[in-house]
């Protein structure tokens, strides 16, 4: 497939004059090259998928600002004079370096290790304890988790791929949906068995533990559950959804909490779901790089596994199919 050139310009010099080759166009070289190399301008123009008059154009504009006939025109061929073949070993070079410079901007320098940045909570309790059949599926891929906080720079960063919490619309890159969360509360069976909790009022009688994450507060999920009330409550305020279960974990009280984050636990018995009050969140999980890095086969492999791991996930719980 041919290279795609923009209409820029660059400099060349090969023995012309400097004033001759500054600013040269880039379109009119690439034109040229190509010309010069099938010795036709017919043969040129449909590789480029262009008219011949445009060809014609472009050799003719390079031709003045050179002031230097580049091609001698001949009955259905051209034939390049000294000065185009002075020219053309210069701008086979030039695109040829050209050409593999684009070449490594998309290139995977590691094409058997994934490196990853997500969320630590998500990780932590919902990536990390599913990457053993990841492992079963694509046994030749490694994966190196990178769990922070802070939005990745891919262009310093070096990594493939990072999963979001958000809104899925980041700049300069392609985002692909994962899943919704959900939010509930959840306690500890000994805090259930020292507390009459039968309903959500009886949750300003506990010590509540939240994110300090605005969407996580329990005013919000009560709005969002559609109760017209506010709780006088004692709160307990921890930076992230990981250390509010950890929390819960340790009979400190009643936490609110992400689903994804904490159904192992509930599944397990050491923590207990209260209520039927399940809301959505107004984030979602994506996964989220540049457009490029979509098309590297380890990364088609781990999003193809981790869609079909959150789909099997949403749909293991059944109680969220109606939670809009």
């Amino acid at each position: 497939m041919p290279l795609d050139c923009p209409r820029q310009t660059m400099k060349i010099a090969i023995g012309f004059r400097e004033s001759k080759v500054t600013n040269l166009p880039l379109q009119a070289l690439y034109y040229f090259y190509h010309a010069a190399e099938l010795g036709s301008f017919k043969a040129a123009a449909d590789l480029l998928n262009v008219t011949a008059g445009a060809m014609s154009q472009q050799i003719r504009l390079l031709e003045d600002r050179l002031d230097t006939q580049l091609f001698e025109r001949q009955h259905r061929k051209v034939v390049l004079t000294a000065a185009g073949q002075r020219l053309l070993p210069y701008a086979r070079q030039g695109f040829s370096q050209l050409r593999e410079g684009l070449n490594q901007i998309g290139h995977d320098p590691d094409p058997t290790s994934l490196t990853l940045s997500t969320l630590s909570s998500f990780g932590q309790q919902w990536l990390v304890p599913r990457l053993g059949e990841l492992k079963r599926i694509v046994p030749d891929l490694s994966i190196a988790l990178m769990p922070t906080e802070k939005l990745v720079n891919f262009n310093r960063d070096p990594v493939d791929l990072c999963i979001r919490f958000g809104e899925g619309t980041y700049e300069g890159l392609k985002s692909e949906f994962i899943m919704h969360d959900y939010l509930y509360p959840v306690c500890h069976p000994l805090f259930l068995q020292q507390r009459s909790i039968t309903c959500i009022e009886d949750l300003c009688q506990c010590d509540l533990l939240e994110d300090t994450q605005p969407d996580m507060s329990w005013d919000s999920w009560l709005a969002q559950a559609g109760m017209n009330m506010t709780l006088d409550k004692s709160s307990v305020q921890y930076a992230g959804v990981h250390f509010v279960v950890e929390g819960a974990l340790a009979v400190q009280g009643v936490a609110l909490v992400r689903h994804s984050v904490a159904w192992r636990y509930v599944q397990q018995g050491t923590l207990i779901k209260l209520f039927d009050t399940e809301v959505r969140s107004r984030y979602s999980y994506y996964l989220c790089a540049p457009a490029s890095h979509f098309k590297r086969r380890k990364v088609q492999a781990f999003a193809r596994w981790l869609h079909e791991t959150a789909d099997e996930f949403v749909a293991s719980t059944p109680f969220l199919s109606g939670v809009q």
